[in-house]
């Protein structure tokens, strides 16, 4: 058993640790497989009743898929990394349908491939402490994980505004935009986690959270993030006459153009998808593609590696980015498909 993840059943709790503090817990293949492997297990493991997610340390739940390690091996041909995609998938689709109750406490950092295990889960919780996110169009990608597939469904345009400024719920938000369900204050954890029953208890450790700060900015967000295009967006968020839909415009140009354009593509497309597989399908086409491309490397090595936060987009500019090269992303892979949707 990998030493980062913890893996046990507490008396009817199966209880899923991610156990790399000094990394944020974030990803990686041999944690996946770890994971996958129990919950297969427990799923027909008459004497385990539920599911605990939670991560280690005083920092968050996770942060992520290890993606200096997505960056080693993109520029070495991307084998390993495919590999990690379609097995998280996978994995965040047995979540998604898993048979007995899975709880998953998103306290702390929840980013990327964190809000993969843990927001498809059927009871999911966050705190004050709670910062949850798809942040990929800040490394060349695009949101994955089933990712594309909440941000598709959340209220209005949120998930669209989120998706491409890359940015960071608190617990409200999350809780509005269809991330999360409880709101526990972090002082209540120990009581949740620790009980016998988790599920029991939680009713009495459930509290009221703060009013969501996206849902009052739904005029300007839904105004402008509803344009069929990442240059129309732009420019009615720089002429809306807001400072915050100003800075978000700017946030966005920070951004991949070719993240960016797939992404609102994608997002578009996800809207119409009956089930959580065939967006899962889509996004492991769209990351597969990614690592044939310069930009999901040079986005790690300016954001993690080199860390001077000034990666050299190629293409740079949004309107080099043709319709073309977006609809590459969404060829299909012939023997390489993920075909979860049909598999049902």
């Amino acid at each position: 058993m990998p030493t980062d993840v913890q893996l046990h059943i507490d008396g009817s709790i199966g209880r899923i640790v991610l156990d790399r503090p000094k990394a944020m817990n974030a990803l990686t293949h041999g944690m996946v497989q770890a994971v996958r492997e129990a919950l297969d297990a427990w799923a027909v493991d008459e004497a385990v009743t539920a599911v605990v997610l939670t991560g280690a340390g005083e920092r968050g739940l996770c942060a992520g898929a290890d993606i200096r390690a997505l960056h080693d091996d993109a520029k070495a041909g991307g084998a390993g990394a495919r590999a990690f995609f379609r097995d998280e998938y996978r994995l965040n689709h047995l979540i998604s349908r898993y048979p007995k109750p899975y709880l998953a406490v998103m306290d702390g950092v929840t980013m990327g491939g964190g809000v993969g295990l843990s927001a498809h889960g059927s009871v999911r919780v966050v705190t004050e402490r709670s910062a949850i996110g798809m942040p990929e169009t800040r490394i060349g990608l695009m949101p994955d994980v089933g990712g594309s597939h909440l941000l598709a469904h959340a209220p209005g345009e949120l998930g669209t505004h989120l998706a491409l400024t890359a940015a960071t719920m608190d617990a409200a938000d999350a809780l509005h935009c269809g991330f999360a369900d409880h709101f526990v204050p972090s002082a209540a954890l120990p009581a949740l986690v620790g009980a016998a029953d988790p599920l029991a208890e939680l009713p009495g450790l459930t509290a009221a959270a703060p009013a969501s700060t996206l849902s009052g900015q739904r005029d300007w967000i839904d105004a402008c993030y509803a344009a069929d295009s990442v240059e129309e967006i732009v420019d009615r968020l720089h002429s809306y006459g807001l400072p915050e839909a100003k800075e978000a415009a700017e946030q966005i140009l920070g951004k991949s153009p070719t993240a960016l354009k797939v992404t609102l593509a994608a997002l578009r497309r996800a809207r119409t998808h009956t089930t959580l597989a065939e967006t899962l399908d889509q996004e492991y086409r769209l990351s597969v593609t990614a690592l044939t491309t310069p930009d999901l490397p040079e986005g790690i090595r300016a954001q993690v590696i080199d860390k001077d936060r000034n990666p050299r987009w190629s293409p740079a500019t949004l309107a080099e980015v043709t319709p073309e090269a977006v609809e590459r992303f969404f060829a299909p892979l012939g023997d390489g498909e993920l075909r979860l949707s049909a598999a049902g």
